[in-house]
């Protein structure tokens, strides 16, 4: 379910955002600040607080167990803590985790990043993928998200 009543209100809302970014681990070949406060802003349909960690395997490991119960990490975890205005909670990304998928896939890593920063502000929000009707409508927004910042569909297979 969305809390965004019309998607086009994510490019036309006046926000204002609040975001840190922690590096916990070596920043070789992960996005600045600056990309990922783009990333957010294309995403954010209102105003939000929220910190971006980017984490090793360890570490996503440890929270993909704590709270999903799946003994690996994955690439994204989103955690809200109230949808209030505004919007507080955190995104962890996984950087070895996106820089493998990103080679496997054949995508352009940045691009990755993009996609999956969208992906965990998306959830922020209210989006979620848990049956194929709310997945369709988050994956095309997530499209129009991803190539209006001008990187390719990162549903299309390459």
């Amino acid at each position: 379910m969305s809390l965004i009543k019309n998607p086009d209100e994510i490019s036309s809302c006046r926000r204002t955002l609040k975001l840190t970014v922690q590096f916990a681990v070596d920043k070789t070949g992960i996005p600045g600040r600056q990309l990922f406060r783009k990333w957010v802003k294309a995403a954010l349909a209102e105003p939000a607080e929220i910190v971006i960690r980017i984490v090793d395997l360890a570490e996503g490991e440890a929270l993909n167990c704590k709270f999903r119960s799946k003994h690996s990490a994955t690439n994204v975890l989103t955690f809200v803590y109230h949808n209030d205005t505004p919007l507080v909670g955190d995104i962890v990304l996984c950087a070895p985790v996106i820089h493998r998928e990103a080679e496997q896939q054949c995508k352009d890593l940045m691009a990755h990043y993009a996609h999956l920063t969208v992906h965990g502000v998306l959830h922020l929000q209210g989006y979620d993928h848990m049956n194929d009707e709310d997945a369709a409508v988050m994956e095309s927004l997530e499209t129009k998200i991803i190539t209006g910042l001008n990187y390719p569909d990162p549903y299309v297979i390459q």
